[in-house]
């Protein structure tokens, strides 16, 4: 959370930043050619007092200075800079408080999915070195090689390892209780996702509200309905349900993948959990 509000905050500097540096360029561009044209101008006077004829001599006309036809146009502005300009005529207000919504639940987001891909474990791999162990050291060294492999489906193996002498329907028993645990651990956090994804419309939609009342105050106080008067709360309006929208978009995006992961991690802890309780029947006939 700390990094991610820190790049925040440095980007809008630079941004900022920037804008002025832009600002300040064109500024002094324009004393510059004023500079130009005076300095191209005083030639052409002393040229024309110099060749004035005294009965009536024909005066040539100093062209104008033509500006160079490569040089580069100038660039229209950037999306970021489109970007930036529209959450400001949006108001600071709910555009603020609709961003903060999106930081917290890109922060919660990544979180998850950083954990649910650090908790993806390759049960194929771990069940055939679970059976390889079984046959050549027993059930300590089983326990031992899922102490220390990472992800839930190994915890649940080592949790019904350890009532292996209480018998097979213990370890069932066992397996059952510490997979609802381990589902518990996998899914918790989505819940915030799906508050931000609510959240993100409706503070849009309440900025549209409030900018449809400063409208019809801006009416009542003008006394005539002319698009001037209206234009400034429409867009308040639509531009706080736009980002709203937008908002809700990119983090139900998360929040489905979030969900896919769980669903696979889920399944193959339960087709895993099968073929260890197989593993452990042939053991024990053994």
């Amino acid at each position: 959370m700390k990094k991610l509000f820190a790049l925040l905050t440095v980007a809008g500097f630079l941004t900022f930043g920037i804008s002025n540096a832009l600002l300040a360029q064109e500024e002094n561009a324009q004393p510059a050619e004023a500079q130009t044209e005076q300095v191209a101008e005083a030639p052409a006077e002393q040229v024309e007092e110099a060749v004035e004829a005294p009965a009536a001599a024909p005066v040539e006309e100093v062209a104008p200075v033509q500006t160079n036809p490569l040089a580069a146009p100038e660039t229209d502005a950037t999306f970021h800079e489109v970007l930036k300009k529209q959450f400001i005529d949006g108001g600071w207000g709910f555009m603020s408080v609709i961003l903060l919504i999106l930081v917290l639940g890109l922060a919660v987001s990544i979180e998850r999915i950083i954990y649910l891909t650090l908790s993806t474990t390759n049960t194929k791999k771990l069940l055939a070195e679970l059976e390889a162990t079984l046959n050549r050291g027993g059930i300590e060294k089983a326990k031992e090689l899922c102490r220390n492999t990472r992800g839930p489906v190994a915890s649940i193996f080592y949790q019904g390892l350890m009532r292996y002498n209480d018998g097979l329907e213990e370890v069932e028993k066992s397996i059952v209780s510490y997979g609802s645990v381990m589902t518990g651990n996998l899914e918790s956090g989505a819940s915030w996702i799906s508050l931000f994804i609510a959240l993100g419309p409706m503070l849009g939609f309440m900025g549209t509200v409030i900018g449809m009342i400063a409208a019809f105050d801006a009416i009542a106080a003008a006394g005539d309905i002319s698009p001037t008067v209206v234009a400034g709360g429409m867009k308040v309006a639509l531009l706080t349900t736009v980002f709203g929208l937008i908002v809700a978009v990119i983090l139900q995006i998360c929040y489905n993948f979030i969900l896919n992961k769980i669903e696979g991690i889920v399944n193959d802890m339960e087709d895993s959990s099968i073929t260890f309780m197989d593993l452990l029947h042939a053991f024990s006939k053994k």
